[in-house]
């Protein structure tokens, strides 16, 4: 594929809910623009653009697929891209770097929930975009219904470009609204022909629309409209233009991807309507928007140039990494289809192969000319799980995987918990999660397993008392002692503080940090079932010292055991961690998750409404969090998304605590 100048480049995101046909659509641009000879099916597994195992496997989009093509002298960097909220952060990644987006709504299932999120997240960016209805002649199809869902839930600027003739079992083909044309489908090709008469009423009505909504957005023509002159077809494309550009009108399509039909259309309307990039920089600048590891070639990272061009041999430098990285070979990528090249124009994307430091999110310019891009808001990941290699021996490789998961994935956590002495890998769902651990078992030949979730449970004191710890041995050298008497206070907003009110010199000041450290030490582990002990003042204030025996190790032992024998006499409990929890709903849910978090010993801080939308603050218990994630999908359909960050702690109920005790010193029991 040669290389084009910047303004015959566009770049263009397909963005949709699953299953309204997204990748169909992909085969579809690929067939016309002659790349592809036959065109595959989602069901058979030999989509270009769907081309990873576990997509193959589960017959979605996992990974965004950048699928260029040539049509009418331009080139069209396509990009397919996930429709399940658990790649989100795949969407992100691409809405960074396309100057369109092409909307798919299948004419059946109408407007879905990852379409409305995706198109707000387009709104925010400001992005030109279409709207295709898809599947206009599967059973069940509604243009009108759906057309009214889209301009009710996504935009009252969508215009119709497209009106379809019949629909479902009935549909015979489309109009197109500003060429005044009829096009017929007779099951395998797309014939012209005149307008049906029945239609000629309802495409007037539309003209008239369109005609409207372009002449806005071109102040000579407005003047045209207003005075009452009929603007030409190449009037109204002209404002058309603009129009779209500007994002403030969004054309829209009607058709059939794995019938072929209205697939031209789309790609004429790419080239004409759609903007090119923008030359930003006048000296080489490349962005790295996603990144694949592969275990044989290595680090593939996807590049959007931002300025200059890209060539072989190019030495530019990585000052996120504080790195220079040499260029090597630089590909077209179609899929998993590669094609060197010998130059990357400004505009345009392509994949640099064995950067060595290179990930997501950096920028690679001139050493003298540094570029900053800000960087894409990823959300956080909410759901967390245990793992551990099921073999000990893949110990090493399975931190390996992880890491180059983590290259690849910006949505992806991993965390060692001390405390729980577990290994939590956090992502954006369970199918996430899952499809993760399939990849490195692919990839890397290591198998994981997931184990129980532990909470990480705290202890503390209810009352005030005094404790004595007395420290001797004798073993016939010089021998040990310490003597020590603390107060123990409970400190409800402050993890731990140590003091000392010794008065004549009882425990000579050199001690003090010794007796500081011993009991920092017994604060790691509790006496009701080993949890670490937070919310505690311990107060030296008498003791007695040995002039020769007294060291510090003896005052340490001796401060350690004095407090866990106070922390036993001082009324101890269990904390729970509490999560401050913000869900946003439809409406329609609203009472569901309230109703939930009380169920889930949650309380309720808030709520509001927002247009078609609901949020719900409240604090839960993180012990009552661990699966939210599955509970808020299967209560809303899939609908709902949520954030959870850590609050505060709080006293666990009596009978729970009796409960999580009993467990914890079981375990115990096992592990020893």
């Amino acid at each position: 594929m040669k290389s084009y100048p910047t303004e015959f480049l566009r770049n263009i995101g397909i963005f949709a809910h699953s299953g309204a046909g997204k990748t169909s659509l992909t085969e579809a641009l690929l067939y016309n623009t002659g790349v592809l000879k036959r065109m595959g099916r989602v069901e058979d597994g030999n989509t270009v653009s769907d081309y990873h195992p576990e997509e193959i496997k589960r017959k979605v989009t996992i990974h965004a697929s950048l699928v260029p093509c040539e049509w009418n002298n331009h080139k069209l960097n396509f990009i397919d891209t996930p429709g399940y909220a658990d790649f989100i952060g795949e969407v992100k990644s691409v809405l960074k770097v396309v100057e369109g987006a092409i909307f798919v709504v299948c004419a059946a299932s109408g407007v879905e929930i990852q379409t409305e999120v995706v198109w707000n997240l387009a709104d925010n960016a400001g992005l030109p975009r279409f709207v295709f209805i898809n599947k206009i002649e599967r059973e069940n199809a509604n243009f009108e219904k759906t057309l009214n869902q889209i301009r009710e839930i996504l935009s009252a600027k969508v215009v119709p470009l497209h009106l379809p003739i019949g629909e479902g079992e009935n549909f015979k083909g489309y109009i197109d609204v500003l060429k005044n044309k009829a096009y017929f489908f007779d099951g395998t090709n797309l014939t012209e022909g005149a307008i049906p008469a029945e239609y000629e009423e309802r495409v007037l009505e539309a003209w008239l629309q369109l005609t409207e909504a372009a002449a806005e957005n071109d102040d000579e023509l407005l003047m045209m409209y207003l005075d009452g002159a009929e603007l030409t077809p190449e009037q109204v494309a002209l404002g058309l233009k603009k129009g779209v550009r500007a994002g403030k009108l969004y054309p829209l399509f009607v058709g059939s991807a794995t019938k072929n039909i209205g697939i031209r259309d789309l790609l004429d309307a790419s080239c004409e309507l759609l903007p090119p990039p923008q030359k930003n920089y006048d000296h080489p600048v490349a962005y790295v928007f996603k990144t694949l590891a592969d275990p044989y070639v290595g680090r593939i990272n996807f590049v959007k140039v931002l300025g200059g061009s890209l060539k072989p041999e190019t030495t530019l430098y990585n000052f996120k990494k504080d790195k220079p990285e040499k260029i090597g070979h630089i590909l077209f990528m179609r899929g998993k289809d590669q094609v060197q090249s010998q130059e990357v124009n400004a505009g345009d994307i392509a994949c640099l192969i064995k950067l060595s430091e290179t990930g997501t999110g950096d920028v690679l310019s001139l050493k003298d000319k540094p570029v900053e891009i800000e960087p894409v808001d990823y959300p956080t990941p909410n759901m967390t799980i245990a793992i551990l290699p099921k073999s000990k021996n893949d110990e090493d490789r399975l931190s390996t995987a992880l890491h180059r998961a983590l290259e690849e994935d910006p949505t992806l956590s991993l965390e060692k918990n001390l405390e729980t002495r577990q290994n939590l890998l956090s992502g954006m769902g369970e199918l996430h999660l899952e499809i993760v651990l399939e990849a490195i078992k692919r990839k890397y030949g290591v198998e994981v397993v997931t184990e129980e979730l532990r909470v990480p449970y705290r202890e503390t004191i209810r009352k005030t008392v005094q404790v004595e710890g007395k420290y001797k041995k004798q073993t016939g050298g010089r021998g040990q002692y310490g003597h020590v008497w603390l107060r123990l206070e409970p400190l409800p907003d402050k993890e731990f503080e140590f003091g000392e009110e010794i008065f004549g010199g009882a425990v000579p000041k050199q001690y003090f940090p010794a007796v500081e450290k011993g009991i920092r030490e017994a604060l790691n582990e509790g006496v009701l079932a080993g949890y670490k002990v937070m919310n505690v003042r311990a107060v030296l204030y008498d003791g007695s010292y040995h002039p020769v025996d007294s060291s510090e190790l003896a005052f340490k032992i001796a401060a350690s055991q004095a407090f866990k024998k106070g922390v036993k006499e001082a009324n101890p409990v269990l904390l729970e961690p509490v999560m401050l929890v913000e869900v946003t709903v439809p409406e329609q849910f609203m009472g569901d998750v309230i109703s939930d978090f009380n169920g889930k010993r949650g309380h309720v801080l808030g709520m509001e409404t927002q247009g078609r939308w609901a949020r719900v603050k409240a604090y839960v218990p993180y012990a009552e969090m661990l699966k939210y994630n599955i509970d808020l999908k299967a209560m809303t359909q899939a609908r709902g998304f949520y954030t959870m960050t850590f609050s505060h702690y709080q006293e666990v109920p009596p009978k729970l605590q009796e409960e999580i005790i009993k467990k914890a010193n079981l375990n115990k029991k096992e592990e020893e």
